[in-house]
C-alpha cells in the first residue's frame, strides 16, 4: 500500500491559508494533501434562548461536504430534507473541540459560528476540519477584537495499516486499517477526544498509547503552522 514516499510517522503535505474568504470575519483553507476543507467563522450578536442574560457566549459548528468532493457526485442533505448521522456527528465534535480552546465568559453574548465546508475528501476531512476551524475562530477575534483563544486545537487521524501505526491517513489506508483514531488535543497537549475503533482486530493498550504519542507528533507541527496563520 502506498503512502507516497511518506515515512509512517510523516504528515501528508499540510498548508493553511488564512483569509480565504474576504466576506467572513474569520477563514482559513487547510488542506492535507488531496484533502481540503474551507472553514469559516462568524461571529453573531446574542445566544441560544437558554443562555439569555446569562453574559457568556456561544459556540457551534457546521460541517458539509460538497457534492462533488468525494469524486462521485451526492446529492445535498438539504436537497434531502435532513442531515445525514455522519454529518451531525461530526459538526458537534467540531463545536465541542473548540468550546475547549475559548471561555465563553469573556465572549459576551455572541455566538461564533464555525462553518467547514470539504472540498475535496481524501481522508481525515473531521481532523482536517478542527484544525482549519481553529485558525477561522483566532482570525475572527483578532478581526472583532474580541479576546483571543486561551489554547490552541488540532487533530489528526491516525491508525494501524498492515501491523504498522501510521499517522495522517489518507482514504486509501483509512478504508483497510485494521485500527482507525481520530485524535484531538490542545496546544499543551492534553487530550480533548479520542475516537478509536477496531475496524479488523482488536488492539491492545501498548498500541492504543503508541498511537496517541505518534497523534501528539502530528499534532504538534500541525499547531506550529496554526500559531502562524493565526499571527499572519
Amino acid at each position: 500500500m502506498s503512502r507516497e514516499g511518506r515515512r509512517p510517522d510523516e504528515l501528508r503535505p499540510l498548508t493553511i491559508e488564512h483569509d480565504y474568504v474576504e466576506q467572513a470575519d474569520g477563514s482559513a483553507l487547510i488542506s492535507f494533501g488531496k484533502t481540503r476543507v474551507l472553514c469559516t467563522a462568524s461571529v453573531d450578536e446574542g445566544v441560544p434562548r437558554w443562555l439569555a442574560g446569562s453574559g457568556r457566549g456561544w459556540l457551534t459548528a457546521e460541517y458539509g461536504m460538497l457534492p462533488a468532493s468525494t469524486g462521485q457526485r451526492t446529492r445535498r442533505e438539504a436537497s434531502e430534507g435532513k442531515q445525514k448521522g455522519r454529518t451531525v456527528e461530526i459538526q458537534r465534535l467540531i463545536g465541542r473541540a473548540l468550546r475547549v480552546a475559548y471561555r465563553m465568559e469573556t465572549l459576551g453574548e455572541r455566538t461564533v459560528w464555525l462553518d467547514c465546508d470539504v472540498i475535496q475528501a481524501d481522508g481525515g476531512t473531521r481532523t482536517a476540519a478542527i484544525s482549519g476551524a481553529w485558525v477561522a475562530l483566532a482570525r475572527a477575534c483578532a478581526a472583532k477584537s474580541l479576546p483571543a483563544p486561551d489554547d490552541l486545537v488540532g487533530a489528526v487521524s491516525v491508525g494501524i495499516v498492515d501491523g504498522e501505526p501510521r499517522l495522517d491517513l489518507d482514504y486509501v489506508e483509512d478504508s483497510s486499517a485494521e485500527v482507525d483514531m481520530n485524535v484531538v488535543m490542545t496546544g499543551e497537549g492534553r487530550l480533548v477526544e479520542v475516537q478509536a475503533t477496531a475496524e479488523g482486530a482488536p488492539f491492545t493498550c501498548a498500541e492504543l498509547d503508541a498511537l496517541v504519542d505518534l497523534a501528539a507528533k502530528g499534532i504538534a507541527e500541525i499547531g506550529a503552522l496554526q500559531r502562524s496563520a493565526a499571527a499572519a
